[in-house]
């Protein structure tokens, strides 16, 4: 039996388990994506297989669809690689959300807009990313670490590790 297969693909992608892929979801498919592939993986991790995935699966008249520029690389130079890779196979790209909101097309004014808002997204995501890092180092300066809370002492923990072992 041979697989269906859509002209609009979507693909969204978050960062932790923590976060939530919905909001992209939901817009992906109001967009009429008719597949949508995601990746759960940190922002800093290369191997993305749910992307790779979506790249393998699309065919030249195909659209892959994304709710927002960042969510298609994590660098100029990554995400004008799958641009122009997608060029190339005959693949539009379209972007949701953000100030690139559209299809893009390679033209040279439009390349150069695109290079513009990437190097914009990546510079976004990296000032963010040193915030959370400077936040993370004041906690810890105050003596607040990351994780869960410690409740109740050694015989409290002794005791629900009794009652949990008795199911």
């Amino acid at each position: 039996m041979a697989t269906q297969h859509f002209n609009l693909i979507g693909y969204a992608s978050v960062s932790t388990n923590g976060q939530d892929s919905q909001l992209q979801r939901d817009a992906l498919e109001a967009a009429g994506c008719g597949r949508v592939f995601e990746d759960t993986i940190s922002s800093r991790a290369t191997a993305r297989p749910g992307l790779v995935e979506a790249l393998d699966h699309l065919r030249p008249t195909d659209t892959l669809c994304v709710w927002k520029l960042d969510r298609l690389g994590r660098s100029v130079k990554e995400v004008l690689t799958i641009a122009d890779g997608l060029h190339v196979q005959g693949v539009g790209l379209l972007i949701l959300t953000g100030t690139l909101t559209g299809t893009y097309s390679p033209t040279v004014e439009g390349k150069f807009f695109f290079i513009m808002m990437a190097a914009l997204a990546e510079l976004e995501r990296d000032i963010i990313r040193e915030r959370t890092m400077a936040g993370l180092a004041a906690a810890c300066a105050q003596g607040r670490t990351r994780g869960l809370t410690t409740v109740g002492d050694a015989d409290t923990l002794a005791a629900a590790r009794a009652r949990r072992a008795l199911g």
